[in-house]
Parts: structure tokens; C-alpha cells; sequence
């Protein structure tokens, strides 16, 4: 597990699922991606990346809160301050060479979280984390990260962390080529980029 100020990245759990189906479900969340998904592919999705974690020792965690700092009113109606709720995943996906990627293989560092907190710093927070893991503990060369060309957004987490645009534009290969969503940018950072980055 990895912490930071305010987050847990963990390893997922039964009680994940519910909120990762919502977050899977919502057409602004997955604005760019192919499609928002079902519960059962949500489930499944969760269930792969937990597996991941398992094998490897890291993956796409799960994240959450500390102390939420939001009432939440439980089932009972009692409010409980303590809770740590689940925000979605920040962390790393290994593509091998077969993965028909212009950089595969290659470690990728990524993140979806819920709308609600959008907007608040998390991303970047977690992603700053997973970054250090990624050169401290996995002592990786580089670290990639990529998105639709229109997914200024998460550009500008990637431009946050100390990643930077390579200019080398790609077409995923899991989309037609005239699908909105096909053009790619990819951003990267290395190993010394990061230590120069203190």
C-alpha cells in the first residue's frame, strides 16, 4: 500500500465494486474512452486489476481517502466522519511487446477517479506517489503515460507529475482510425527527468 497527505492506494476490495460500476456507468467519466461499462465489465475490470496486484506486487490501485472530511450517512441514518470511501484507481500497467503499442513494452501510469472528486488535487497527489514507487522501489527507466488528444484534463495531471509530451502521436490500435477517440499523445518521463524534478 501507498500513502500520501490525504490518500490510501491499496488493493481492492468486495466494497470497491459499487462505486467503480457508478464511475464505469458515467457517460462524463468515460467521455474518452470507447464506452461507458456495464456492471459485469466493471466487475470484471476490478477483478483483473486486483489479480494484477496480486502477481506483481503493484498495479492499478485502488484509492481512497484517509478520513473523507464528508459526512456520510450510512444505512442507519448515524453519520460517520471516519470513513475512507473509494475514489477510483491511480497506478501502473505493464504492456508487453505484443501489446501493439508504439511504445510497448512499457510501464504506463494512469488513473480514473469518480466526478466528485474531480478537481481537487487527488490525481495529481496519488500519481506523485506511484511515480516515486515506480523509480524508488521498481527502479524503471521510464514511465508513459497516454490519452486522446482532446483529454486535456489528464494532459495536464501528466504535465503536473513532471511528465512530458514526446510529439509522438499514435493511433490506438483498440479503435478504428476514424473514431474521435483514435489519435493518441504520448508522454513520458525518465528515471533522471524525475530525481531533476527535486
Amino acid at each position: 500500500m501507498l500513502t500520501t497527505k490525504r490518500l490510501h492506494l491499496r488493493q481492492w476490495t468486495s466494497a470497491d465494486l459499487p462505486v467503480f460500476a457508478e464511475l464505469n456507468a458515467d457517460p462524463e467519466v468515460m467521455r474518452y474512452f470507447p464506452q461507458p461499462l456495464s456492471t459485469l465489465e466493471s466487475n470484471a475490470l476490478a477483478a483483473k486489476l486486483q489479480q494484477l496486484i496480486v502477481e506483481n506486487g503493484w498495479g492499478f490501485w485502488a484509492v481512497a481517502l484517509k478520513k473523507s472530511g464528508i459526512d456520510r450517512i450510512d444505512n442507519d441514518n448515524a453519520v460517520n466522519k471516519d470513513c475512507h470511501p473509494f475514489m477510483g484507481f491511480v497506478g501502473l500497467h505493464m504492456h508487453s511487446p505484443s501489446a501493439d503499442l508504439p511504445c510497448s513494452p512499457c510501464v504506463e501510469i494512469g488513473w480514473r477517479l469518480h466526478k466528485k472528486y474531480w478537481g481537487m488535487g487527488y490525481a495529481t497527489e496519488a500519481a506523485t506517489a506511484v511515480l516515486q514507487f515506480a523509480f524508488t522501489q521498481l527502479d524503471l527507466e521510464e514511465v508513459v503515460s497516454f490519452t486522446a488528444v482532446t483529454n486535456s484534463a489528464s494532459q495536464a495531471v501528466m504535465q503536473r507529475i513532471g511528465m512530458s509530451n514526446t510529439g509522438k502521436n499514435f493511433y490506438h490500435p483498440a479503435l478504428a482510425p476514424e473514431h474521435p477517440l483514435a489519435e493518441h499523445v504520448l508522454y513520458n518521463i525518465t528515471q533522471a527527468a524525475w530525481q531533476n524534478l527535486g
